[in-house]
C-alpha cells in the first residue's frame, strides 16, 4: 500500500527535523552509518521523492535512536476529516480469519465496552481512532483505511448497509 505524496512530504519533513536535531548533515548521516545510509537516499526520503518502506523506516529509527512513532509526522493529514466517523462492520470484523485484524478487533471490543454498545452490527470510530490504530500497525492512516476496505470490514455508506441488510431479511 503506497502512501500519498502529501503524506510522504510530511514524513520527509519529520525525518529532516530529526536529522537536524541530531546535528547531522546528509553527508554526516552517510559517514556516521558507515555508508549504510547514502546521503542521496536520505535526501530523497526527506524531500518525499522516494517512498520508504516500513522496514527501512524502522531501521532509520534505530540509527537515529528514536522510536518509530517519533519519525511519523504529527500534523500529517488523515484520510478522513478530524471529527468525522468511520463505520466498521462488526460481524465481518469478528468473523474474519485474518490475523491482520486482531488489533482492530481488540480495539473495537474495547470501544464497545467503554460505550456499553453491543448492537452487534456496526461500530463508528473517529479519525483519531484510525490514527491510533495506524500507529499500532506501523502504517499510515490511509494505508490502514485501504486495508480495512480491502478486507471488507469498512462500511462506506451505513444507510445503504442497513437498507441492504433489511432487504436480505
Amino acid at each position: 500500500m503506497a502512501s500519498s505524496p502529501e503524506y510522504a512530504k510530511f514524513l520527509g519533513n519529520r525525518l529532516r527535523d530529526i536529522r537536524i536535531q541530531q546535528g547531522l548533515s546528509l553527508q554526516g548521516v552517510e559517514d556516521k552509518s558507515g555508508g549504510k545510509w547514502k546521503a542521496v537516499v536520505i535526501g530523497s526520503y526527506e524531500r518525499g521523492d522516494r517512498a520508504i518502506t516500513v522496514a527501512r523506516l524502522a531501521e532509520l529509527a534505530v540509527f537515529y535512536r528514536v522510536p518509530v512513532a517519533e519519525l511519523l509526522p504529527d500534523g500529517a493529514p488523515l484520510p478522513v476529516e478530524p471529527g468525522s466517523k468511520l463505520t466498521l462492520d462488526l460481524a465481518a470484523l469478528y468473523d474474519h480469519s485474518s490475523p491482520e485484524l486482531t488489533h482492530v478487533a481488540r480495539y473495537a471490543r474495547g470501544i464497545q465496552q467503554r460505550r456499553g454498545d453491543y448492537n452487534g452490527r456496526i461500530l463508528s470510530i473517529r479519525a483519531d481512532d484510525l490514527a491510533a490504530l495506524a500507529i499500532i500497525y506501523d502504517t499510515t492512516p490511509s494505508s490502514l483505511l485501504e486495508k480495512l476496505s480491502e478486507l471488507g470490514v469498512l462500511i462506506s455508506d451505513p444507510a445503504k448497509f442497513f437498507a441492504e441488510l433489511k432487504d436480505a431479511e
